[in-house]
C-alpha cells in the first residue's frame, strides 16, 4: 500500500514500486476519491458550485503530483501528432509540451471542472470512479505489452500468470453500487474511454507506457464524470 501510495500520490514517502504494488492501486483510488470527495463537500458548504469544483480539480493536481496530469500531456503529444513510432517515444520522454499536450490538457481540465460543478457532491461517486481509474491502470500494466523496456513501470512487470485484482474488483464494484446510477453509467464510460486510449498507444507505439497509464486514467476519469453529469 505504500509504494502504491508512493507511486500515485505526493504521499507514501520514497518507496521503488514492485510487481505487488499494482493490486494496491484500486484502494488507493478509492481512498484518493473519497478524499477529494470529502473536500468538494467540504468546498460546496463554504463556495458556489463552480468554485467548489475548481478546488476539487486543484485538489486532484496536487494531490497526484500532477504525475497523471504530465502523462496526458506527454501522451497527447507523443500519440496525436502524425510521427513515426520511434519518435513517438522520443516526444513523450521531452519534458517540453507541445501544442497538443496544451490543448488536451485544457479541453481535459475544462470538462473535468465543469462536469463537477453539475454535480451534487458525492465523495462515493469519485471514490468509484477514482478506484476505476486505478484498477484500468493496474490492469492495463498486467495485460499491455510494455513499449519503453528499461523505463519506470518496468518495475511492474512479472514473469508467469497474470491474476485479476480481485480484491481491488470488489471494492469498486462495492462504491459503485453505493453511487447508484450515475456512478454505474460512470464506471461503464470510464472503462470504454481508458480502454480506448490504451488501445491508440497499442496502434501507436506498440504497448503502454507510464505516461500512457496516466493518460487512460485521466481521460477515463473525465469520461466518466462527463456521464455521470449527463441528463440521461
Amino acid at each position: 500500500m505504500r509504494r502504491a501510495l508512493a507511486f500515485l500520490t505526493a504521499f507514501g514517502g520514497a518507496a521503488p514500486p514492485a510487481p505487488s504494488t499494482l493490486s494496491w492501486f484500486p484502494f488507493v483510488g478509492a481512498a484518493m476519491g473519497l478524499a477529494l470527495g470529502a473536500i468538494w463537500w467540504l468546498a460546496g458548504e463554504l463556495w458556489a458550485a463552480p468554485v467548489a469544483a475548481a478546488v476539487v480539480v486543484a485538489a486532484d493536481l496536487a494531490l497526484t503530483g500532477m504525475l497523471h496530469f504530465d502523462g496526458l500531456v506527454d501522451s497527447a503529444d507523443g500519440l496525436l501528432p502524425p510521427l513515426e513510432r520511434a519518435r513517438r517515444l522520443d516526444v513523450m520522454a521531452d519534458p517540453a509540451a507541445g501544442a497538443f499536450g496544451v490543448g488536451v490538457a485544457i479541453v481535459v481540465l475544462l470538462l473535468r471542472w465543469a462536469s463537477i460543478a453539475t454535480l451534487a457532491p458525492s465523495p462515493v461517486l469519485l471514490g468509484a470512479l477514482w478506484c476505476a481509474s486505478r484498477l484500468a491502470m493496474a490492469q492495463f500494466a498486467r495485460t499491455v505489452p510494455y513499449a519503453r523496456p528499461g523505463g519506470l513501470a518496468s518495475a511492474f512487470l512479472q514473469p508467469g500468470p497474470r491474476r485479476l485484482p480481485v480484491a481491488g474488483i470488489m471494492l469498486g464494484a462495492l462504491l459503485t453500487a453505493l453511487g447508484a446510477g450515475d456512478a454505474v453509467a460512470g464506471v461503464i464510460v470510464l472503462a470504454l474511454s481508458a480502454a480506448a486510449v490504451m488501445a491508440l498507444a497499442v496502434r501507436r507505439i506498440g504497448g503502454f507506457t507510464g505516461d500512457v497509464l496516466g493518460a487512460a486514467g485521466m481521460v477515463g476519469e473525465t469520461a466518466g464524470l462527463l456521464a455521470a453529469a449527463a441528463r440521461w
